[in-house]
């Protein structure tokens, strides 16, 4: 069976600030420290399972021209732009719907844009035990990650280790983000997963469930699908999309469907949600420190320096983010780096829509 891929590349990437904008979020930032961006480190891991003409690229237009100078080789009418964010949900059904009319009943692998893999052979590899189960009937499959921690900021998902399709498991239940003692419980009992985001299904089996589950947003898709390729296309698209409601795949579909399947992943994921993913992808010196760019430190330790051309000089810090761009610049304590996206409110608040 054909297998596609739908790469979601909408987000913002808030926690990014100021390095990502709304210009320029995450996603087509290179974080890595070899050149390449987010979204393309994301194409190119997966070039070995499907072919460039049956990746698509789900944003808004506002990043049209950078999916395009980013992934010069993809055809055009692959990306697909939201009039308008509607969580997971409709950006999945949209593609669904897509690849469903140009390609059939195909296999399709729904990937983030914005997340990096260690171990590039062992994901394919996941990825095509996971192909090989959702070819076997009308089974949504995803992978989860083997936790090493009892970490509170992902959901997870509980699997039966005594039910199991090829290499995967049946998953009992998604559950969300959890306070620590229930994630230390989880992680002691060896049937939970971190939720990656990762899917893989059928476009007739994704369908199906959407028809079931979300049986409006289904009939919207329909009609967006029965004008593409006709005039009508865009303005139904922008009709049909405003209309959908705001909700996420996993809420929406995966936390009431039957016949899910999940595949344990150990193939290094980070999904790079803030500041702090940057000590974890990047090497550090001797100091625990990552530098970046045009830097001296003196007594600094653990800490996040991304500069430029400009001098920044640090002296006796610990655990320190700084990051420089050239009109902002921002200071903070690693502890605190899940409050970065509170600047941006503030910024809203005051009108300084300028550095967003």
């Amino acid at each position: 069976m054909k297998k596609t891929a739908l790469i979601m590349a909408g987000g913002r990437g808030e926690r990014f600030w100021p390095q990502s904008r709304m210009d320029m979020p995450k996603q087509f930032l290179s974080l890595t420290g070899d050149g390449k961006t987010m979204i393309q480190l994301t194409v190119e891991r997966i070039r070995t399972l499907v072919e460039l003409e049956d990746i698509f690229i789900a944003t808004n237009e506002n990043y049209r021209e950078l999916v395009k100078a980013q992934l010069p080789g993809l055809p055009e009418e692959n990306i697909l732009c939201e009039p308008i964010g509607r969580n997971t949900a409709p950006c999945i059904g949209l593609g669904a719907e897509h690849i469903f009319r140009r390609c059939g009943d195909a296999l399709m692998l729904v990937l983030p844009s914005d997340h990096l893999i260690k171990y590039n052979s062992i994901f394919c590899q996941a990825l095509e035990d996971a192909c090989a189960v959702a070819e076997r009937g009308e089974n949504l499959v995803t992978l989860g990650i083997t936790p090493n921690n009892p970490d509170t900021g992902y959901g997870y998902i509980k699997f039966d280790p005594s039910q199991t399709l090829d290499r995967a498991f049946r998953v009992e239940r998604f559950v969300e983000k959890p306070d620590l003692e229930t994630a230390k419980s989880y992680l002691a009992s060896h049937e939970y997963l971190w939720n990656s985001g990762m899917f893989i299904w059928r476009t007739s089996t994704i369908l199906a469930n959407l028809k079931r589950y979300l049986p409006d947003m289904y009939e919207g898709l329909e009609r967006i699908g029965e004008a593409i390729g006709t005039p009508e296309q865009e303005p139904v698209l922008e009709r049909e999309f405003r209309a959908f409601k705001s909700v996420s795949i996993d809420y929406g579909v995966m936390e009431k469907a039957e016949n899910i399947y999940c595949l344990a992943g150990n193939f290094g994921w980070d999904d790079v949600g803030s500041w702090l993913a940057v000590s974890r992808i990047r090497k550090t010196n001797e100091f625990g420190n990552v530098v970046n760019g045009n830097v001296v430190t003196i007594d600094t330790k653990r800490s996040i320096i991304q500069g430029g051309d400009k001098l920044i000089a640090t002296v006796g810090l610990r655990d320190i983010i700084i990051v420089d761009t050239d009109d902002a610049i921002l200071i903070c304590d690693k502890d605190s780096a899940g409050d970065i996206k509170k600047v941006l409110e503030n910024l809203r608040i005051c009108n300084k829509y300028q550095y967003l």
